[in-house]
């Protein structure tokens, strides 16, 4: 067994090493095959949400339990105040506390932060930044543990690696084939940007499906045509949904903003008014290499995948969503294990 993370913080998936993902999903695996359990007793994770979570803050909290730890759960608004994150500011407006401060007393009190931003969501050029997150990390003593940002998902991503490892085996080769899908709340592009790096870093071909003006921010694109290039993976973007699927053996749906109106909600609605026949239905499954569905939920049924797909055998939602749990046991144990 490894013998513990040595990182400052999981703000993204590359903060990880190969081997370190590797000694996660093992542990995870064997986690989750009920022949390894790591012990955490006596430490404690501090969970502060900006913004609302379901899976990702039960599946941290029961984890850290399981383990015998403990976790500490905060909302913004209704259990501490506005925090101010610029430095050398003067402190006049609604804030009451810097981060530096908030983050160095509860560094004294925890082995970890776990944390979820709210981006702004007026301009992409200032959220991608994630300066929020990145303003805790600089200010904590211990851990950061991204539970998402603007840019990107790293548990998300772990858990859907397993995932793939589970149905898959060897990703090297294997085709993903990720498609947008129609919503009218579209996410932040954070999990599509974490498994498009994440799949192309095990050597996978990856294939992207959107609607002119989706397109994921460039930056990312720009990193992750260097680590295919490294690696082996393929990379394809701005396909349409039956080229992307035909011979995948994944189907990763997900809806995400147009980050070319990101900001302006009465453009986005307009954009997103042509867009409703991106429907993942079992005719486009087909298309595939006996593909299986995968979605970082929530999901909308019959809007973005249809009920037959949804509760047919070749999804892998529930598997996935569970796996949440197991990976995040596997992450947890190896880094506060030091």
């Amino acid at each position: 067994m490894a013998d513990g993370i040595e990182i400052p913080h999981f703000i993204r998936l590359s903060d990880l090493s190969d081997r370190q993902i590797e000694d996660v999903l093992e542990l995870s695996a064997r986690i989750k095959r009920g022949v390894s359990r790591a012990e955490l007793a006596g430490r404690t994770v501090g969970m502060l949400f900006f913004r609302g979570s379901l899976r990702t803050r039960i599946s941290l909290e029961v984890a850290m339990h399981q383990l015998g730890g403990d976790t500490v759960n905060l909302t913004a608004a209704s259990d501490f105040w506005e925090l101010e994150a610029r430095e050398g500011t003067v402190m006049d407006g609604a804030a009451p506390e810097h981060i530096k401060d908030a983050a160095t007393v509860l560094s004294s009190y925890l082995s970890a932060l776990a944390i979820r931003p709210a981006p702004a969501g007026a301009s992409w050029e200032v959220d991608r930044r994630d300066e929020g997150i990145h303003a805790w990390a600089a200010c904590s003593q211990v851990p950061v543990i991204n539970m998402e940002s603007a840019l990107w998902h790293p548990l998300q991503a772990l858990a859907d690696l397993l995932t793939l490892r589970e149905t898959l085996g060897d990703l090297r080769g294997k085709r993903l084939a990720i498609t947008w899908t129609h919503s009218p709340e579209p996410a932040s592009p954070a999990v599509i940007h974490s498994i498009v790096l994440a799949a192309l870093r095990n050597g996978m071909r990856v294939a992207v499906a959107h609607p002119a003006g989706f397109e994921l921010d460039g930056g990312v694109l720009d990193e992750a045509r260097r680590v295919s290039s490294s690696t082996g993976g393929e990379l394809e973007i701005g396909l349409g949904m039956e080229t992307a699927v035909s011979g995948a053996h994944i189907v990763y749906a997900r809806s995400w903003k147009s980050l070319e109106v990101y900001g302006n909600p009465t453009l986005a609605a307009s954009r997103m008014a042509r867009t409703g026949d991106w429907l993942v239905d079992e005719k486009l499954m087909a298309l595939g290499e006996e593909a299986r569905l995968m979605h970082p939920m929530p999901v909308r049924r019959n809007l973005e995948v249809t009920d037959e797909v949804l509760d047919g055998p070749r999804s892998l939602l529930y598997r996935q969503a569970e796996n949440r749990l197991h990976t995040q046991k596997g992450l947890l144990s190896l880094l506060l294990r030091r």
